[in-house]
């Protein structure tokens, strides 16, 4: 067992040495039908995604590593991949899909900030030979929006609407008197914890600045409204209780 615990450090370790300790800027990781990781293994990342480092203790020596990165990360809905999808009823047990999504731990998804449910892609969509929005337009977006928030946090160590501080969150992402009756009815009906009201808050001042971005006239306010809220909102659809029942 120390061993094997040994060895996820070292790792992790290496990881996050590749990703942030040798380079300037900010990586990605992606990780592949999530479910399939073992449980250990993926516990092991709540300190990085909450704390932005890691840290590898030993009998004599703790290092500390940086590990600022953005995980993304994929999974089917149960074992047989057809849950919630109509033309193909699933063929599992809920004890099955209970187990399934066990693997993935309460702690571990309230600090994964959007998560989606994507619908089969249908055949009409495959063909359609319609060009779609180029990353390049996009991209621009995103580096306005970044913009935005490099000019908010100016004088201070933090880059991004991800890494508000708590006092931040408080000061930029105020609510209408609707959206604030809004989300305190999300937080009830599902049960939602304090890191996810949290983060929920975060993903909707990023979406009141990419609104900035596309209506560039509207000055940009600290104040959050009942439809960039409602969108945050829905961006976790894992929380819901009735999730893989």
């Amino acid at each position: 067992m120390k061993k094997a615990s040994a060895k996820i450090g070292l790792i992790l370790a290496f990881i996050c040495l590749i990703f942030t300790g040798l380079l300037k800027w900010h990586k990605s990781v992606l990780l592949d039908e999530l479910a399939e990781f073992k449980r250990s293994a993926l516990e092991v990342l709540r300190q990085p995604l909450e704390d932005g480092h890691i840290t590898v203790a030993r009998n004599k020596l703790s290092v500390d590593y940086p590990a600022h990165f953005m995980l993304v990360a994929a999974m089917n809905p149960c074992p047989c991949g057809h849950y919630g999808d109509l033309k193909h009823p699933c063929t599992c047990t809920p004890a099955q899909r209970h187990r399934y999504m066990s693997r993935i731990s309460g702690p571990l998804l309230d600090r994964i900030d959007i998560q989606c449910h994507i619908e089969a892609v249908q055949y009409d969509d495959l063909r359609n030979k319609a060009d779609g929005e180029p990353s390049a337009a996009i991209r621009e977006r995103v580096l306005k929006a970044r913009a935005i928030q490099t000019e908010r946090f100016r004088g201070t160590n933090i880059h991004c609407n991800a890494r508000m501080t708590p006092s931040m969150v408080r000061q930029y992402c105020q609510l209408t008197a609707d959206a604030e009756q809004q989300l305190r009815m999300a937080m009830d009906l599902y049960g939602l914890s304090a890191r996810a009201y949290d983060r929920i808050l975060k993903v909707a001042r990023t979406i009141a600045d990419l609104d900035a971005v596309a209506h560039p006239d509207q000055p940009v306010t600290d104040t959050l409204t009942t439809p960039q809220l409602l969108q945050a909102i829905q961006f976790r659809q894992l929380d819901r209780a009735d999730w893989g029942e």
